[in-house]
């Protein structure tokens, strides 16, 4: 298996003497992939450790990972159509040298806002790099079996990076510092930029074509309001003012983004892509299937840790299935797309997600890890990967070479707003069902003992008990099950049947 020459895939501004080796491309695009994927969950266990050592409020706290996921989903689209106007391994090694350097700035921060506008230039950093790494791969490998194998390792190592964060993180913050959540993307994103450098050959869509300045402006800030409306739904309501002005302004400005992509001779987004039916099913699969699949990393680090008392180092150790059994299923699901069709195998990926997602939402305050947590982690996790490896595949074959960047940014644009709207309304489906318990069960032990305390399971002073966080955590995945389910039927509906 060998990559393309740069000209088999559009324009290049550079003529190496030797064609770079796959495992070369494959491994700088991979390393890029890991880092953006492990740093949206890498700083969760750190986050007490920052609020301790630069006195954060709650807010600034929250900010500490909003601003990540606001400018990383705000700024994909603008991210996949630079890499095609501008070039792929030079918006690979500007979003990698952004996100390092923003890394390097997070690391060393004394005050809670440079370590706030730091995740917020990691974020676009990441924003402009994530897509180029998929593009790489897309634009470097020949369709088929070689391109298949290459998006599903991509996608075993981006899922490999999401479910390492919390391990990483944990090990991280208790044998080093906090710091080092940020400081360690420092000498290997320097190792992986000279590697890129030395390895990666530039291509391009045709000449001549400029950034759409305005679409880019409309959707960036389009994408952007609507998911801090969306976040913000967490603490203010649905019906607040401080979440519905910025979710209808999203929403106005991306119907103005429509309006004139719709009429600009050279859009940042061509809208009649969306009638290739594999990009617009796939993307629309992607997006439902986000809104349920957060579920699993947000809600286990909080039934290990709040319920089943574990300690950041011992959670991460318990997301090792979960690693594992995404790896297996995207590494198996290229030679299964062999035998049966890339339809078929989302299909039966999701439905396996979905009876994962069912059986883990059982746990219980007296669960334990062998008996609770393991089985529905592997089912639920291979079910995943098997899932999104076809799923991917689809949203960028059907695409020309020239707007590969973009459907690589529209691909990781629906999935990152899929989550952020899902994690935001699972949550709230989780706290309403945390307090119910609570509230019943006081209810229940003062009519007992004639208004004593309640029996752990929660009272009015001392906040929620195991049993009412773990009921309200079970909640969370009934409901994502259903998410991924209607996704499953989405796919039956809308995904082509074609075999890859």
């Amino acid at each position: 298996m060998s990559a393309h020459t740069p000209s088999a895939t559009g324009h290049s501004s550079t003529a190496p003497r030797v064609t770079p080796p796959a495992w070369a491309v494959m491994l700088a695009a991979c390393a890029g992939q890991f880092l953006v994927v492990l740093d949206v969950s890498v700083v969760n266990v750190a986050l007490p450790s920052m609020r301790t050592d630069l006195g954060l409020g709650e807010t600034a706290l929250q900010w500490v990972v909003n601003a990540y996921a606001l400018t990383f989903a705000g700024f994909l689209l603008l991210g996949g159509r630079a890499a095609d106007l501008f070039g792929r391994k030079r918006a690979f090694l500007v979003g990698l040298g952004l996100f390092t350097a923003a890394s390097l700035a997070g690391g060393l921060a004394q005050q809670p806002w440079q370590l706030i506008a730091a995740r917020a230039a990691q974020g676009l950093g990441a924003a402009v790099l994530s897509p180029a790494t998929l593009t790489i791969l897309t634009t470097s490998f020949p369709g088929g079996a070689a391109r298949t194998r290459a998006i599903g390792t991509w996608t075993a190592v981006g899922a490999g990076g999401g479910a390492a964060g919390g391990l990483v993180g944990g090990l991280l913050t208790d044998y080093l510092s906090w710091r080092w959540v940020l400081l360690v993307n420092v000498p290997v994103g320097a190792l992986v930029l000279a590697a890129a450098g030395w390895w990666l050959v530039e291509s391009r869509a045709a000449a001549g074509r400029r950034l759409d300045v305005p679409g880019a402006v409309l959707v960036t800030t389009g994408v952007a309001s609507l998911a801090y409306g969306i976040v913000g739904t967490e603490q203010h309501g649905w019906g607040a003012a401080a979440s519905l002005v910025p979710l209808l302004g999203g929403c106005a400005l991306l119907v103005a983004f429509v309006a004139v992509e719709a009429r600009t001779r050279e859009p940042l987004m061509p809208l009649g892509l969306f009638r290739v039916r594999a990009v617009s099913a796939a993307n629309a699969v992607m997006l439902v299937c986000g809104g349920g699949m957060f579920a699993m990393w947000y809600f286990m680090s909080l039934y290990l840790q709040n319920v089943l008392h574990f300690s950041p180092v011992q959670a991460g150790l318990a997301f090792l299935p979960h690693t594992l059994s995404i790896i297996l299923g995207s590494k198996l699901a290229p030679r299964l797309m062999g035998v049966v069709s890339g339809k078929t195998l989302a299909m039966a990926g999701g439905t396996m997600a979905v009876a994962g997602y069912a059986w883990q939402s059982r746990m219980d305050a007296d669960g334990t890890f062998l008996g609770t947590v393991l089985g529905p982690a592997i089912v639920m996790s291979l079910g995943s990967g098997l899932m999104m490896t076809p799923l991917a595949t689809a949203a960028t074959s059907g695409a020309a070479p020239s707007e590969a960047g973009l459907v690589a940014g529209l691909v990781n644009t629906s999935r990152q707003i899929g989550g952020a709207l899902g994690l935001a309304v699972l949550t709230a489906v989780a706290a309403e069902r945390i307090s119910a318990t609570a509230t019943a069960a006081t209810t229940a032990t003062g009519a007992a003992t004639g208004g004593g305390a309640g029996d752990g399971s929660g009272g009015a002073g001392d906040g929620p008990g195991p049993v009412a966080l773990a009921a309200g955590y079970g909640h969370a995945f009934t409901v994502a099950s259903c998410i991924i389910a209607a996704a499953v039927v989405l796919m039956a509906v809308a995904l082509p049947r074609r075999r890859s």
